[in-house]
Protein backbone atom coordinates (compact mmCIF):
# COMPACT_ATOMS: atom_id res chain seq x y z
CA UNK A 1 0.00 0.00 0.00
CA UNK A 2 1.32 3.50 -1.19
CA UNK A 3 2.30 5.67 2.12
CA UNK A 4 -0.72 8.67 2.57
CA UNK A 5 0.08 11.92 2.26
CA UNK A 6 -1.12 15.47 1.98
CA UNK A 7 0.52 18.38 1.00
CA UNK A 8 -0.52 21.87 1.29
CA UNK A 9 0.26 25.33 -0.78
CA UNK A 10 -1.44 28.46 -0.25
CA UNK A 11 -2.51 30.03 -3.47
CA UNK A 12 -3.91 33.48 -4.79
CA UNK A 13 -7.32 35.04 -2.92
CA UNK A 14 -7.35 32.70 -0.30
CA UNK A 15 -7.27 29.31 -2.23
CA UNK A 16 -5.82 26.33 -0.72
CA UNK A 17 -4.52 23.55 -3.02
CA UNK A 18 -4.74 20.20 -0.86
CA UNK A 19 -2.89 17.49 -3.09
CA UNK A 20 -3.50 13.88 -1.75
CA UNK A 21 -1.75 10.79 -2.53
CA UNK A 22 -2.11 6.81 -1.41
CA UNK A 23 -5.14 5.57 0.26
CA UNK A 24 -7.81 7.50 2.12
CA UNK A 25 -9.47 5.39 4.29
CA UNK A 26 -10.38 4.59 7.36
CA UNK A 27 -6.90 5.03 8.72
CA UNK A 28 -5.85 7.88 7.13
CA UNK A 29 -9.24 9.69 7.13
CA UNK A 30 -8.62 11.91 10.30
CA UNK A 31 -5.38 13.09 9.30
CA UNK A 32 -6.97 15.15 6.10
CA UNK A 33 -9.98 15.95 8.18
CA UNK A 34 -7.53 17.78 10.70
CA UNK A 35 -5.65 19.36 7.75
CA UNK A 36 -8.71 21.02 6.68
CA UNK A 37 -9.86 21.84 9.86
CA UNK A 38 -6.98 23.65 10.26
CA UNK A 39 -7.30 25.64 6.89
CA UNK A 40 -10.81 26.32 7.94
CA UNK A 41 -9.92 27.85 11.75
CA UNK A 42 -7.43 29.89 9.38
CA UNK A 43 -10.15 31.89 7.80
CA UNK A 44 -9.53 29.79 4.76
CA UNK A 45 -13.24 28.15 2.98
CA UNK A 46 -11.85 27.77 -0.69
CA UNK A 47 -10.24 24.46 -1.33
CA UNK A 48 -8.95 22.97 -4.40
CA UNK A 49 -7.94 18.99 -3.91
CA UNK A 50 -5.76 17.70 -6.68
CA UNK A 51 -6.79 13.57 -6.57
CA UNK A 52 -4.63 12.51 -9.54
CA UNK A 53 -2.59 10.97 -6.82
CA UNK A 54 -5.19 9.31 -4.27
CA UNK A 55 -5.20 5.48 -5.71
CA UNK A 56 -8.36 4.47 -3.50
CA UNK A 57 -11.01 6.34 -1.23
CA UNK A 58 -13.36 4.10 0.97
CA UNK A 59 -16.54 5.81 2.21
CA UNK A 60 -15.15 7.22 5.29
CA UNK A 61 -12.78 9.18 2.99
CA UNK A 62 -15.51 10.34 0.98
CA UNK A 63 -17.08 11.47 4.34
CA UNK A 64 -14.55 13.84 4.80
CA UNK A 65 -15.11 15.82 1.63
CA UNK A 66 -19.13 15.34 2.44
CA UNK A 67 -18.50 17.18 5.86
CA UNK A 68 -15.80 19.44 4.34
CA UNK A 69 -17.71 21.05 1.57
CA UNK A 70 -20.40 22.25 4.33
CA UNK A 71 -18.11 24.05 6.22
CA UNK A 72 -16.54 25.54 3.14
CA UNK A 73 -20.06 26.63 2.13
CA UNK A 74 -21.57 27.66 5.09
CA UNK A 75 -18.30 29.91 4.99
CA UNK A 76 -19.17 31.58 1.21
CA UNK A 77 -16.47 28.93 0.08
CA UNK A 78 -16.18 25.83 -1.75
CA UNK A 79 -14.39 22.50 -2.60
CA UNK A 80 -13.37 21.70 -6.26
CA UNK A 81 -11.84 18.40 -7.00
CA UNK A 82 -8.77 17.91 -9.40
CA UNK A 83 -8.16 15.14 -11.85
CA UNK A 84 -9.79 12.34 -9.54
CA UNK A 85 -8.52 9.00 -11.23
CA UNK A 86 -11.07 6.57 -12.47
CA UNK A 87 -11.51 4.45 -9.57
CA UNK A 88 -11.62 7.48 -6.97
CA UNK A 89 -14.27 9.07 -9.66
CA UNK A 90 -16.11 6.03 -9.89
CA UNK A 91 -16.82 6.09 -6.41
CA UNK A 92 -18.11 9.91 -5.90
CA UNK A 93 -20.29 8.65 -8.89
CA UNK A 94 -21.62 5.84 -7.17
CA UNK A 95 -21.76 7.85 -3.63
CA UNK A 96 -24.01 10.28 -5.94
CA UNK A 97 -21.07 13.30 -5.00
CA UNK A 98 -20.01 14.13 -8.52
CA UNK A 99 -23.21 16.24 -8.66
CA UNK A 100 -22.38 18.10 -5.18
CA UNK A 101 -18.88 18.76 -6.11
CA UNK A 102 -17.03 20.36 -8.99
CA UNK A 103 -14.66 18.42 -10.03
CA UNK A 104 -11.69 19.85 -12.85
CA UNK A 105 -9.07 18.81 -15.08
CA UNK A 106 -6.69 21.93 -14.32
CA UNK A 107 -5.45 23.39 -11.36
CA UNK A 108 -5.98 26.74 -13.35
CA UNK A 109 -9.57 25.98 -13.58
CA UNK A 110 -10.13 24.63 -10.35
CA UNK A 111 -8.68 28.46 -9.37
CA UNK A 112 -11.35 30.18 -11.56
CA UNK A 113 -13.87 27.96 -10.33
CA UNK A 114 -13.29 29.47 -7.03
CA UNK A 115 -12.73 32.66 -7.94
CA UNK A 116 -16.26 33.76 -9.21
CA UNK A 117 -17.66 32.17 -5.46
CA UNK A 118 -17.49 35.30 -3.54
Amino acid sequence: MPAFRIAKENLEEGITLFTVQGFLDAHTFEELAKEMSDVFASGVFKLAVDLSGLEYISSAGAGVFIEAIGTAQQNDGDIVLLRPSPSVKEVFDLLGLSQIFTIKESREDAVKSLRVRV
